[in-house]
């Protein structure tokens, strides 16, 4: 930077020379002309004076250039400092790699997180990190390539747990590198356990007195403790019923625990999803009746092949679907199930088709995930957890298939998923 400026100077003082010999000679030339006629023409003084004048507009311009230069060179200094000093106080590690995956900037926060020296590592390709221990995790995070924009965990130690986030740099369309976000999510992974923890003690002391209260109120209702009134059974009934809400509740609070946890084990076997279908229609039929649902099943002529899977689970996975389709359709509305087999896909594809009251455009995004329940079924007083998409949607997705939805307010919901046909039962506890 002091080399720019000393040779700036050196051309300021040079054209400041040349500016003032330049009027030297001006003057000169005068004195020469003195006593010339006004009708003689001076051939002699003409062209120097032109060239002078020339050469100072030259020099002006050149300086102005030069100062211009100058002002842009400070400005875009300026605007560098301001940018490294934001990237130096960011809360957020950042690592920056070129197109060719070699690391080009790492941040103070970054070095705290990973326990490097930026100076270590700046220059290196991404392959070369992995003899660094914490950046050896995050090499296998990346892969060898980094590839698009994804977000993931990584844990550094019981004491640090950072989400990374990758996301390209193109500013023109054209990939320049790549940026690397860490950002530490200690803090909120420690209160999500704690809160699991929390959830699975409440769950796990809920259910044994409502067991207790189950077979009391059951043994009741046959009789076994004594004759009772028709006045007291309907009393009696509503209160095993509430009982079996909350012992289904509680059942739903153990599943998500287990399913954070990693401690929702699944006992493959190979079945036909079809059967799967039928049980659980066949054991909501009562409520069908009572709401005077009209029910629809289309499925193909040929028999479904049968899939590897966990038949308990999966039967919870298409009752949620299905309860919800009840719940939330009017009475004498309509539902259909669609049941298809995708040969080029080699997958069973599953519907739900309601005619219901459908989602709030504004809340889809939130639709899988815990505790969720649209703000139109909440003014309708429906029952409910919020909790059935969210068990089904890891249920489905954990035998490798897809769950998506289409809706619209006030005219319905479809629920789809796919199930693929596994060409051998292994297949299916090699995903898990």
């Amino acid at each position: 930077m002091n080399e720019e400026k000393q040779e700036i100077l050196k051309i300021k003082n040079r054209a400041s020379r040349q500016r003032g010999e330049g009027e030297k000679e001006n003057e000169v030339l005068f004195d020469k002309n003195k006593g010339i006629g006004e009708g003689e023409e001076d051939k002699s003084s003409s062209s120097p004076f032109a060239i002078a004048r020339e050469q100072e507009e030259t020099t002006r311009a050149l300086l102005n250039i030069l100062e211009d230069v100058e002002k842009e060179r400070k400005r875009a200094e300026e605007e560098k400092n301001k940018t490294l000093a934001v990237i130096t106080h960011l809360a957020d590690g950042l690592l920056v790699f070129d197109k060719e995956n070699k690391l080009l900037l790492v941040n103070h926060q970054a070095e705290k997180f990973l326990n490097v020296k930026a100076k270590e590592v700046i220059g290196s390709f991404i392959l070369e990190l992995a003899k660094f221990p914490n950046l050896k995790i995050l090499v296998s995070l990346l892969g060898v390539e980094i590839k698009g924009i994804f977000r993931k965990e990584l844990t550094i130690s019981e004491k640090l747990t950072l989400e990374v986030s990758t996301a390209p740099m193109m500013p023109r369309g054209e990939k320049l590198g790549t940026l690397v976000i860490l950002h530490d999510i200690t803090r909120e992974k420690m209160v999500e356990r704690i809160k699991t923890e929390f959830v699975s003690l409440a769950a796990h002391q809920l259910r044994t007195p409502l067991s207790a209260i189950k077979w009391t109120l059951k043994m009741l209702l046959d009789g076994d403790l004594g004759e009772i009134t028709e006045e007291q059974k309907n009393f009696i009934e509503k209160s095993y019923q509430s009982n079996e809400r909350m012992i289904g509740l509680v059942s739903d609070l153990l599943d998500i625990t287990r399913i954070e946890e990693g401690r929702y084990l699944y006992k493959p076997v190979l079945a036909d999803f079809e059967d799967v279908v039928h049980f659980v229609i066949n054991s909501c039929q009562e409520e069908i009746a009572r709401k005077k649902i009209v029910l629809n099943l289309k499925k193909p002529e040929t028999k479904l092949p049968r899939i590897a899977m966990d038949i308990e689970k999966m039967r919870l996975a298409v009752q949620n679907l299905i309860d919800n389709a009840i719940k939330y359709t009017l009475a004498g509305g309509k539902i259909t199930f669609l049941l298809g087999y995708d040969k080029g896909k080699k997958e069973i594809v599953f519907s739900v088709k309601d005619t219901g009251v459908g989602i709030p455009r504004d809340q889809q995004a939130r639709v899988f995930t815990k505790f969720f329940r649209g703000a139109n079924v909440m003014r309708m007083e429906t029952e409910g957890t919020g909790l059935g998409l969210f068990i089904a949607k890891n249920i489905i997705e954990a035998h490798g298939g897809r769950i998506w939805f289409e809706s619209e307010e006030g005219k319905g919901t479809t629920f789809s998923f796919t199930l693929p046909v596994k060409e051998e039962f292994g297949e299916f506890l090699k995903e898990l």
